[in-house]
């Protein structure tokens, strides 16, 4: 078996953690392989790209937190490779555990006591008035959003071809159920089980407040515009990254990505537990 590794090389901790997971890995015969910055983080040769790192895993433990997992599947490509996360700190929403927890990381996978959750991911393709197109991945979310003004702005959405609504508002947000533990949370949405088939889109400070999220199935398309050309150009991101200048004319289209993450859970780990331990939901 061989662990390919990536972590976030400017997080404070990084380095120990790298030493400890690689050090419990090889007392246990488990090989492993180093994404070119993380092996720049221990002064050696030979680290990989992205690609070249998934390619030869077959699993994929990421350092770090919740970000660094996103900037990692960005890095990593399409792959159906299990991957974990491991988080230094406290438990997120996308880490399979601790960074004290690592020696039983390590004796999950010799043992094959782990599981995968299946979490969808996002294809939004950009089309440009120009007749220009661009394809991004996404495994939270997607959103269009205000540019450089600090009005509101107005856009319009549509559901496999069916108009939902004209926005006035901060932008709009199109997410997975992975993605609506992040932003769509902070905006309103609500908490969706990363075993359901949908999506969920959320207005952001939306100027009529009767304006609220709505979850549809993931099968469906969905597509968003500007509507006003004095308010162009607005902003686009995906996963917080990957910005793009959307002029009046420009369409995005999002669906369901043809891959997916797979997850890595150990045992004793749950979304559930998860929610409880971040949001610090108690009972009576």
């Amino acid at each position: 078996m061989t662990v390919g590794i990536v972590a976030n090389t400017q997080k404070k901790g990084a380095r120990s953690t790298l030493d400890r997971l690689m050090g419990v890995l090889a007392v246990r015969g488990i090989s492993t392989a180093l994404e070119r910055e993380t092996a720049g983080l221990l002064g050696v040769q030979g680290g990989l790209d992205g690609p070249e790192l998934a390619a030869c895993s077959d699993v994929i433990a990421v350092l770090g937190g919740d970000g660094t997992m996103l900037n990692a599947m960005a890095k990593l490509g399409p792959t159906e490779k299990p991957v974990a996360g491991i988080n230094i700190g406290t438990l997120g929403f996308l880490t399979s555990c601790t960074d004290e927890e690592v020696g039983q990381f390590a004796d999950a996978l010799l043992s094959g006591e782990f599981s995968t959750s299946r979490r969808t991911l996002l294809c939004a393709t950009v089309r440009s008035v120009d007749g220009s197109e661009k394809e991004f991945r996404a495994l939270n979310e997607i959103v269009l959003a205000r540019g450089q003004t600090g009005r509101l702005v107005s856009l319009s959405a549509y559901v496999d071809g069916d108009l939902l609504n004209h926005y006035r508002a901060d932008g709009l947000i199109v997410a997975t159920p992975t993605g609506s533990t992040a932003y769509s949370l902070s905006a309103g949405g609500p908490l969706i089980s990363p075993a359901a088939a949908a999506f969920v889109i959320t207005p952001i400070c939306p100027h009529t407040l009767s304006q609220r999220s709505l979850i549809i199935g993931d099968h469906m398309t969905v597509e968003l515009a500007p509507e006003n050309a004095d308010e162009a150009p607005m902003l686009f991101t995906v996963d917080g990254r990957d910005c793009v200048t959307i002029h009046a004319g420009d369409r995005i289209e999002v669906k369901k990505a043809e891959q997916s993450l797979n997850l890595l859970r150990l045992p004793g780990h749950s979304f559930y537990e998860t929610v409880r331990q971040k949001l610090n939901w108690r009972g009576g």
